[in-house]
């Protein structure tokens, strides 16, 4: 191993080790000693750390990774558009949502989002609560999967270790320090995590321009791509051409920004803040950071095509390749010398944070729908304490274990995997989130068959509809969400009107 590899590798472990004991230090002060310490931080949290532990749970591998690589390959319109879409989404969630769940969810007193949906709604029988459960298994496996597969990516393209191998050590430390530390230790590394994301974002823009030969000569290879840097048209890399990017497709994915209303893991951060009257400042915050952070991000694949052409790098010809190009900055950085590779390190950390800021948000929203929502709300088992965060623990190992079985194959798509998820998760908890926080005559029935229906067309419209082509071809999150609603609203109609005290607890939230 010579001396660059040595100062990125110090950087990576310092910053896995230091993931570690943050989640032992947790433990040790009662992080996992009762459901709502282990699952929510006993609403402890400041507005600083609910911010960015939502942003970068939020994230994931695809900020560094899914992202670049769509701008490196298509230009700026496909990724200039989704990112416009999930800026709004995330100022609308904080401005719209926070505050009124974090009131609803002390009033309703629940700890988790199925267990929101089945006291919002009286759900005696709690069916709201397993079909959410099991919506959260559906889709976070395959979420996690991409987090996962990223690890794998990252070591191998570097280091040209075995992918599986990597893989799995990543997963390990993931569910060392969630199953240690609980809601309060995912939330602090999730804070620690998107710092390191921040640094890393800024060093490799600026090592990438230097790398290029200056910010005009990353302007003119771009500039001489046809439709690269155009936001009305798409470029295709494979054959040098462009396609009109138009009304349908930026609509299309601007939609990206609607799956934020129905992201668990994002919503139990409004949950768990100490104060309401706090998240103001983090949604300032979080607002800011998401803007900043994509289009760097964007940039960042502009840039990594330019470091191509220069033949430092190169020249990716798949989706999956070119979400390897900040691998293959940190790389380059890193052999300038002993000083530069530690750079290099804090860059690849930085992938590693993407990745295990969403993942460990993501195995801990699981745990608590297995143990809490399904074992003993749903089935009404009686468990001890002891038992319940055991089954907690399990789950989380668990959903780590199939995570990984999904992310076997080292050519998947991060950014594939994560829209589908996205939109799985977006279409079928945000309507339904919507109508509880905002339409009182929204009824038990009316939530059942929002997300039954949201969560089943994302399925049809992917796998049967959009292969269709044409106007069908549309992100499955725009048409889910869209039919979810009008379903939620036309059954509510249909079925009796709740009774007096849902209407009662409803105006007390909204006053």
């Amino acid at each position: 191993m010579n001396t660059e590899q040595v100062g990125i590798l110090s950087a990576i472990l310092i910053y896995l080790v230091a993931m570690v004991y943050i989640g032992f230090y947790y433990s040790k002060k009662g992080g996992g000693d009762s459901a709502d310490e282990f699952y929510l931080g006993g609403r402890k949290l400041g507005p600083l750390v609910t911010a960015m532990s939502a942003e970068a749970s939020d994230m994931s591998s695809w900020l560094l990774m899914g992202l670049p690589g769509v701008a490196y390959m298509t230009g700026i319109a496909d990724a200039g558009w989704t990112a416009i879409g999930l800026a709004a989404g995330t100022y609308l969630n904080w401005l719209l949502v926070a505050k009124r769940l974090r009131r609803y969810s002390v009033v309703c007193n629940t700890i988790t989002i199925p267990d929101f949906f089945s006291r919002r709604y009286r759900d005696e029988k709690n069916v709201l609560m397993c079909i959410s459960a099991v919506i959260i298994l559906v889709f976070f496996i395959p979420y996690t999967a991409s987090g996962f597969k990223a690890i794998g990516t990252l070591f191998n393209s570097l280091f040209h270790v075995d992918y599986h191998t990597v893989m799995i050590f990543g997963a390990i430390v993931v569910v060392g320090y969630t199953v240690m530390g609980g809601f309060m230790a995912v939330s602090t590394t999730d804070l620690v995590q998107s710092i390191v994301m921040s640094i890393s974002l800024v060093i490799i823009v600026f090592y990438g321009i230097t790398v290029s030969g200056g910010w005009d000569k990353v302007m003119e290879n771009a500039g001489a791509l046809d439709g690269y840097l155009s936001m009305s048209r798409a470029h295709n890399m494979a054959d040098q051409t462009s396609s009109p990017y138009g009304i349908l497709n930026i609509v299309s994915t601007m939609a990206w920004g609607l799956g934020y209303f129905g992201m668990p893991h994002i919503l139990l951060r409004f949950m768990a803040i100490s104060d309401e009257d706090k998240l103001t400042t983090s949604r300032r915050i979080a607002s800011t950071w998401v803007v900043i952070s994509m289009f760097v991000a964007i940039l960042i694949g502009i840039i990594g095509y330019s470091v191509s052409v220069a033949g430092r790098i190169p020249l990716f010809a798949s989706g999956s390749e070119a979400e390897t190009v900040i691998i293959r900055l940190a790389g380059l950085l890193g052999g300038h010398g002993f000083i530069f590779s530690v750079l290099a390190g804090v860059v690849l950390a930085g992938i590693l944070a993407c990745t295990m800021s969403t993942a460990d948000s993501q195995l801990l929203t699981a745990a608590s729908g297995v143990s809490q929502n399904l074992m003993q709300d749903f089935l009404k088992l009686k468990v001890s304490h002891k038992t319940s965060m055991l089954a907690a623990r399990l789950t989380v190992i668990g959903v780590a274990l199939i995570a990984v079985f999904l992310a076997w194959d080292p050519d998947s798509s991060v950014f594939t995997i994560v829209s589908f998820a996205w939109a799985g998760f977006g279409a079928s908890f945000g309507p339904v989130m919507l109508f509880a926080l905002f339409w009182k005559r929204s009824n038990y029935y009316g939530a059942v068959a929002g997300m039954i229906t949201g969560g089943a067309m994302v399925f049809i419209w992917k796998y049967l509809v959009r292969p269709m082509g044409g106007i069908f071809n549309i992100y499955e999150l725009l048409p889910a969400f869209t039919v979810a609603c009008a379903a939620i609203i036309i059954v509510s109609l249909l079925t009796p009107e709740p009774d007096g005290e849902i209407y009662k607890e409803f105006d007390s939230v909204r006053k």
